[in-house]
């Protein structure tokens, strides 16, 4: 096992790294990584049932709520951001996870069970830190055993698209035992 790989990492390197990579790579990934909080432990208070829903739900604003359509604003604050200055990525696929999920139950019964399938998401620009993001929901397909939300994130001060994504939901009646 190979303990150091440079005096300018002081951290030692997992024994599954193979030996014929550059030592530099190895060392230079490891940085990275250290500096975007890899070895940070999580907070108690983070590590609680439900955090995740309180955490990314303290940053919306919900516009309006109809059958088939969601529309919200988003706060662009830096817990959310990534180390470029702009909303993460991460943050923008939990977005798009729970107004999807929010805006399919608008149009399917309490009855049915919903099973996310899959998530296409166009990240076309990055919102930056202290921006206002115009999200919106809107049911494209709801049948019997499918439903498909068309998700759009614009800037709010600027109508620019930012990220386009579109979630599937198979309805899955809850079984009666």
């Amino acid at each position: 096992m190979r303990k150091k790989v440079s005096s300018a990492a002081q951290t030692e390197t997992p024994s599954s790294i193979p030996d014929q990579m550059d030592p530099q790579h190895v060392s230079l990934t490891l940085i990275f990584l250290k500096k975007m909080g890899i070895d940070k432990p999580i907070p108690q208070s983070c590590d609680t049932s439900g955090f995740y829903s309180h955490f990314f739900g303290s940053f919306i604003k919900v516009n309006h709520i109809k059958k088939g359509r969601i529309s919200c604003i988003i706060a662009v604050k830096p817990p959310i951001s990534n180390a470029y200055g702009t909303l993460h990525g991460g943050s923008v696929g939990s977005y798009i996870e729970l107004l999807s999920t929010a805006c399919a139950r608008t149009v399917i019964a309490e009855d049915k069970e919903l099973f996310l399938g899959e998530i296409n998401v166009s990240y076309l620009s990055g919102a930056p830190i202290s921006a206002e993001v115009l999200a919106e929901a809107s049911v494209v397909k709801s049948g019997r055993n499918v439903t498909m939300v068309a998700l759009e994130f614009k800037l709010k001060k600027t109508g620019n698209l930012m990220y386009i994504a579109c979630a599937t939901f198979y309805n899955i009646p809850v079984a009666k035992l």
